[in-house]
């Protein structure tokens, strides 16, 4: 599928990335409020795609085995804090779901933006945007900012994980600097003073 043919009117597709729990929800949120820009989220179309009975979950059942689904879940659901774990500790597993979904959610989005193809900007939340190769689907790149001791900070609240594996997921990401070098904007969301607002105020 083909996103290039949708649009001929310039329209803005920002995709908003940045390394894990650097803020990026709490950015997307915000120009949602502000502006009411749809928003397509990378993170939403992949719990989508693992729901039951899809074609993706038969697929990740028969990969991972049945100790893959919540025995707690009324609906057979996928246990999404064990398959984090898993293919956090197994890079072949890792490839082998990214291969999977990635494609898929690339396919959402675009569908995604020729839904609102009259819609001057939507805003697209990639976490793994270079990684994944969705450069092409963005008009521009606005890259997320924050020191690495508040990513740990965050990700230890967050995921209530130690701070040796907080370190180590980190570390499965593309670094800063190597996302900076193909970034339009960055947003400093160093610290707890939204320092940031005055600039999307500014460019959008």
């Amino acid at each position: 599928m083909s996103i290039q043919p949708k649009f001929k009117n310039q329209q803005r597709r920002i995709g908003l990335t940045g390394g894990i729990a650097s803020g990026k929800s709490t950015i997307a949120n915000y120009i949602k409020k502000y502006r009411d820009i749809p928003i397509l989220d990378a993170d939403q179309y992949s719990k989508e795609l693992i729901k039951p009975r899809s074609n993706c979950y038969e697929k990740v059942l028969a990969y991972f085995g049945p100790q893959i689904v919540d025995e707690y879940s009324s609906g057979n659901e996928i246990n999404r804090s064990l398959l984090k774990k898993i293919i956090f500790e197994n890079s072949i597993h890792r490839t082998w779901i990214q291969n999977l979904l990635h494609p898929l959610i690339k396919e959402k989005m675009i569908e995604g933006c020729n839904l609102y193809k009259n819609n001057k900007i939507i805003l697209l939340v990639i976490p793994l945007l270079f990684e994944a190769k969705f450069e092409d689907i963005c008009t521009e790149i606005w890259l997320v900012k924050c020191s690495e001791l508040e990513q740990i900070q965050r990700l230890i609240r967050r995921d209530k994980i130690n701070e040796e594996t907080a370190r180590k997921v980190i570390k499965l990401q593309l670094t800063f600097e190597a996302k900076t070098e193909f970034s339009d904007v960055i947003l400093d969301n160093s610290d707890d003073r939204n320092g940031w607002i005055d600039k999307v105020k500014d460019l959008i």
